[in-house]
């Protein structure tokens, strides 16, 4: 469903609250309460004013003793009416997937999280499920709907379980319970639980066909739930400071720090190298592993090397807080708990672990459910894993015939960036190396080969390839970001901080640039400027073909954008008129989307395009479009 806010709108709106709520918390807390509460307020109004004509129908049939057919009739839409309000306003939420374990099977496990419900003074668990996810969350799932009846849940997953030591894993615990403790951190649970339903409503009625209901809702919810979302945003951040608090308080300070900075340098490290190493396996074998469970409990007991562990960590408090999740950044929650030094270099690195909190709480049944994660993710990986062997011996195949080409014939530019792509994954680095400098050779101001040659050279220990990711740099915006990212990592490992503070610094920059670009590209409005479109005739001519083929088009209007950022992006408007019968049109909008959808998918124009229907709802924008210097490039005079 499209909402009425925009991201710019919402970062605005989220910055806005974020001032009121440091300055007035209660003010803000009560703002939200009463937010919540109108959501409520429409629905029972509409119900209420149902129920008001119903009755009041009726009262008139039985005191003028009239029952005739069209109170009849009014009566027995009113009744269907209101069925199909409470129908599809009752939302249903799904029980999460996972182990479910019970107490007499890991009475350890729920012990543990039992003394941690009683200090906090969290209210019990209803089930506890064991999942394969590097992860720990509370669900509060309400069995009514919008009218409640919690159902609570816990959630945790065994890959955290195998990282952290006891007193980090009660850390993290705690953190979750504590948005179940406390009145504050209720209230917070209450409104995330609405953001959600009033999400699910809005989807439910949009996609469930039903015309009626979104007939009602629909202006109502477009303006409603991302509002909603927005104030309760601000709230939920709120609530995962406090949350801190509350494991802090019960756990220490210093138990949360580490538990965070355990948490983020882990989760990386299981992504790489653990997991990329398994999956690298796919090259030789044609089963998938049996036992990756068992392998990830034996790695995260021992050491991470300090080089690797001192670049994830920089790389996590890299991280700035964004509006993409509520979630603070790593050190914006370090900084919270005054666990974070004016010197970075001081903050300490996980030391390696004796016992793992999964053995330590779980004990002997540790070895069952390592078995049982270990079959499931054999049974998810192994068709895949199979589909990808195949790939990979086709793969490898290509590679050998370019080779073998390669010897007898020159390859073209396709075959021989194959070449350096297949070599690279198959061969390493050391062997693509010089078919890389081969293709530079020939073209030197190839993207994507610089940008290759230049992290291949960094993976060398090499500062040269810091010019050949600055070149790609310069020819795409799109990659400066991760180029940046790339040196800053090398420079950072290197010990050159003031020259990778530069490159964050600059990265940083132009993702802000890249999120403006992107704004003022995602919508369009009458008082924008336009400017000619700038084609040439040829472009023109191939348009104008393509368009002839839709009988369904009357005009069509292109012209540029004026934008701000990366100018020489462009961004063009293509509106378009329908031809629309003489008496009208009831499913304007439908007929709109299908053309969209369809020009979309078969319109080749090989730039950035936005397309904006003069008919309907848009036709406002056909006369600022019209002002515009050649801006009509298409007419069908048929009838």
């Amino acid at each position: 469903m499209k909402m009425t806010l925009n991201q710019k709108q919402f970062d605005i709106l989220i910055q806005k609250l974020e001032v009121f709520a440091r300055k007035q918390p209660s003010g803000y807390k009560l703002r939200v309460a009463l937010l919540a509460t109108l959501g409520y307020a429409y629905i029972f109004a509409i119900l209420a004013a149902t129920l008001t004509l119903l009755v009041g129908i009726v009262w008139l049939m039985l005191n003028t003793r009239s029952f005739n057919a069209n109170a009849i009739k009014a009566i027995i839409f009113l009744l269907a009416f209101g069925l199909i309000l409470v129908r599809s306003l009752w939302v249903s939420f799904p029980a999460p997937t996972g182990l479910y374990v019970k107490r007499k099977d890991l009475p350890g496990l729920y012990a543990f999280v039992d003394e941690l419900s009683s200090k906090l003074q969290a209210p019990c668990f209803h089930q506890i499920l064991l999942v394969d996810d590097f992860n720990a969350a509370v669900m509060q799932r309400p069995r009514l709907g919008l009218l409640g009846w919690q159902q609570n849940y816990l959630i945790i997953g065994l890959p955290l379980m195998l990282a952290l030591t006891t007193e980090q894993f009660r850390a993290v615990l705690a953190h979750e319970l504590g948005h179940l403790s406390g009145n504050h951190s209720r209230f917070a649970g209450w409104i995330y639980r609405q953001r959600l339903t009033w999400y699910r409503i809005a989807e439910g009625l949009g996609a469930g066909g039903n015309e009626t209901s979104w007939f009602i809702f629909e202006r109502f919810l477009k303006w409603y739930v991302p509002f909603f979302n927005a104030y309760s945003f601000v709230l939920a951040r709120m609530d995962e400071y406090e949350a801190d608090r509350c494991a802090a308080e019960l756990t220490g300070a210093k138990n949360v720090a580490e538990a965070l900075i355990n948490v983020d340098i882990k989760a990386r490290f299981l992504e790489n190298p653990f997991f990329s190493s398994v999956y690298k396996r796919v090259q030789t074998e044609i089963d998938a592993p049996k036992i990756v469970f068992t392998e990830m409990k034996s790695a995260f007991l021992k050491e991470i090397p300090s080089t690797e562990s001192s670049l994830y960590l920089t790389q996590a408090l890299a991280r700035k807080t964004n509006n993409d999740d509520t979630h603070p950044c790593l050190r914006d929650r370090l900084n919270a708990l005054q666990c974070l030094p004016k010197n970075l270099e001081e903050i300490s690195l996980p030391v390696t672990m004796k016992v793992s909190a999964a053995r330590e709480v779980l004990g002997t049944a540790l070895d069952k459910l390592l078995e049982h994660f270990n079959q499931i993710w054999y049974d998810q990986m192994t068709t895949p894993w199979r589909q990808k062997y195949a790939q990979f011996q086709e793969s490898l195949a290509t590679l050998k015939k370019l080779e073998s080409k390669s010897k007898e014939d020159k390859l073209n530019t396709e075959e021989s960036w194959q070449r350096v792509k297949l070599t690279l994954e198959f061969k390493g680095e050391s062997v693509a190396f010089p078919l890389l400098k081969e293709l530079l050779d020939i073209d030197s101001n190839d993207i994507s080969a610089n940008y290759l040659m230049g992290q291949v050279l960094l993976n060398q220990q090499n500062p040269s390839g810091i010019k050949y990711i600055e070149k790609a740099m310069d020819r795409d915006i799109h990659i400066v970001v991760d180029g940046c990212q790339i040196i800053y990592s090398f420079l950072m490992q290197k010990g050159d901080t003031n020259a990778a503070q530069l490159y964050k610094q600059r990265a940083e920059k132009h993702y802000d640039k890249m999120l403006k670009a992107q704004q003022e590209r995602e919508c369009i409005q009458t008082n924008d400027k336009f400017q000619p479109h700038g084609l040439s005739q040829a472009q023109l001519n191939s348009l104008y073909q393509q368009l002839s083929g839709y009988t369904q088009i009357k005009t069509v209007y292109l012209v540029q954008k004026t934008v701000e950022h990366f100018p020489e992006k462009a961004l063009y408007i293509l509106g378009v008129k329908r031809k629309v019968g003489f008496w009208g049109e009831v499913d304007t909008p439908q007929k709109n989307s299908n053309l969209v959808q369809q020009l979309s998918d078969e319109l080749e124009f090989h730039h950035n395009i936005f397309f904006l229907m003069l008919t309907g709802e848009y036709a406002n924008f056909e006369k600022p479009l019209r002002k515009v210097p050649d801006a009509l490039i298409y007419k069908n005079h048929q009838k």
